[in-house]
């Protein structure tokens, strides 16, 4: 049997995923730091670790993400839209829109029944378009990431923000801070705000149903409901968003294999 190895180098993780065909063996996720170099080979280290595989194992391997250059071991660069498309496509054969929102960016990508790319569009290079924004709203308001969401779906009057600038948006939401304004309902706004953002990117690239979201804004239920109401649909979810662009790269290294 022929395992692949897919990493995915981001700003603030780096995941990685031992696939054999398009299923996944084995994951892991570890902080970037500031050495992605560094970040991708701790990485592959932890993954052959979990599956009990030595680098013998791994017919190939695919890194997608920042700064992929002067690796220890022999790899493809693959952009970060093919191995999401291609993640995609191995959760939900079915989806045709895909919304990745990032740390940095947050892109849509159309794809066809194969998971290739058909067109896509990435946000500017703001925060206010990507979790970026959120990491900055959870430190004005001095809470965890990880609980924006369930604490955002408590909100029963979501603030509206003025502005699409992500340094005015944290101004913005320190003024609510002070005015007293509800946690929840600043986050319900942020993620309105991201919302409405989502889906004038979808109606630049065109939409085509089904429609499933990736990356780690997937991990945030808050977000979710707030690009629903804002689409009128339902959203595809993996079970683990964080990983489909690294579960997408263990593809390419199969379709990529010298």
């Amino acid at each position: 049997m022929s395992y692949f190895m897919g990493i995915d180098v981001g700003s603030r993780t780096t995941k990685g995923v031992i696939a054999y065909g398009s299923r996944a063996k084995t994951f892991h996720t570890i902080f970037s730091s500031n050495n992605y170099r560094e970040a991708a080979e701790k990485i592959r280290e932890g993954l052959l670790s979990r599956a009990r595989l030595q680098a013998a194992d791994i017919a190939y391997t695919a890194v997608t993400g920042q700064q992929l250059d002067n690796l220890s071991f022999p790899f493809h660069k693959a952009s970060d839209t093919r191995c999401c498309a291609r993640g995609v496509n191995s959760l939900f054969p079915e989806a045709r829109t895909v919304i990745d929102v990032q740390g940095q960016s947050t892109q849509i990508i159309r794809v066809d029944e194969k998971g290739k790319v058909v067109n896509f569009v990435v946000s500017e290079r703001c925060a206010a378009g990507s979790g970026r924004f959120l990491e900055i709203i959870a430190n004005v308001l001095r809470i965890n990431l990880e609980d924006i969401g369930p604490l955002s779906l408590k909100s029963q009057n979501p603030v509206a923000f003025t502005t699409s600038c992500a340094v005015f948006g944290e101004s913005e939401a320190i003024s609510r801070v002070a005015e007293g304004t509800p946690k929840e309902d600043i986050l319900a706004g942020v993620h309105r705000a991201l919302a409405q953002k989502i889906s004038t990117l979808i109606d630049r690239v065109g939409f085509e149903a089904r429609c499933a979201i990736s990356g780690g804004g997937g991990l945030d239920m808050g977000l979710i409901k707030a690009i629903e109401q804002e689409l009128g649909l339902e959203l595809l979810i993996p079970q683990k968003p964080e990983l489909v662009s690294a579960l997408g790269a263990a593809i390419v290294a199969q379709e990529s294999k010298p």
